[in-house]
């Protein structure tokens, strides 16, 4: 083969493998939470354009499945561009998206007969480049499909987010296999602020990150997501004592 050719197909090879890699999208940039304790833990300070992440309720029950998907919106809200999301059901309410900041008209909805249809409709529209993200519903997500939404999204450079729900007590246990989502976080409902006044306060998650693809677990207490999809620190959190200053202390007495 002439040496100029062969220069030509290795270049061919080389285009092809960073294409399939995510070419310039796989030094992906992040969406910062805009939350010193949330960012720091997360690799590049923020959450991972270009990649798949997965969100569960920390039970089995709606409110934490609820929280979950305003965890979600929450983000979504913070891109660029219209939002697909991808249902197998009609329970999704439109008002609540709104208050964590996703306004209704920026969300496209999909509705598919089951999980397969569902991750069919996430893989096409996370090729699509002008989405500022693609949230879809599924109960399993097996690994090989986990790959081709990771690949899909390193293509376009937009956000992937599977939000993990069960029908059946069964399909719980899928949550904790291996994906190829760079990270993984559960969200658990806490009471809600006390107010001076009679009424609710803003209400409050325990955030897991359980797991987080070049950096560690963690896990924080946040304020819900507010009219423009940011969470908060509460100030009891932020003021309390260091659990090292507390240790000293004790060691003082």
């Amino acid at each position: 083969m002439p040496a100029q050719l062969d220069r030509a197909v290795v270049s061919a090879l080389q285009e092809r493998i960073r294409s399939l890699e995510g070419g310039r999208n796989h030094e992906r940039s992040v969406l910062p939470f805009g939350v010193r304790e949330i960012d720091s833990r997360l690799p590049g300070g923020g959450f991972a354009l270009g990649a798949l992440h997965e969100v569960a309720g920390g039970g089995n029950g709606a409110v934490d499945g609820a929280a979950a998907a305003l965890f979600a919106a929450g983000i979504a809200a913070r891109t660029a561009g219209k939002v697909l999301w991808c249902v197998s059901r009609q329970d999704l309410f439109a008002p609540a998206l709104a208050q964590a900041g996703l306004a209704p008209d920026r969300v496209i909805y999909v509705e598919a007969g089951d999980d397969k249809s569902v991750l069919a409709c996430f893989e096409e529209g996370l090729r699509h480049v002008g989405l500022g993200a693609v949230v879809a519903e599924v109960a399993r997500l097996p690994m090989t499909a986990s790959r081709r939404l990771q690949l899909a999204a390193e293509t376009s450079g937009g956000i992937g987010i599977a939000i993990r729900r069960w029908r059946r007590q069964a399909d719980a246990t899928d949550f904790g296999q291996p994906t190829a989502s760079a990270t993984r976080w559960r969200v658990s409902v806490m009471p809600s602020r006390p107010l001076p006044v009679p009424g609710i306060g803003r209400a409050r998650w325990q955030l897991e990150l359980i797991r987080c693809r070049g950096g560690e677990s963690a896990d924080f207490e946040v304020e819900a997501c507010d009219a423009k999809g940011r969470l908060a620190v509460p100030a009891t959190v932020v003021n309390r004592s260091s659990e090292k200053e507390i240790g000293r202390r004790i060691i003082a007495a």
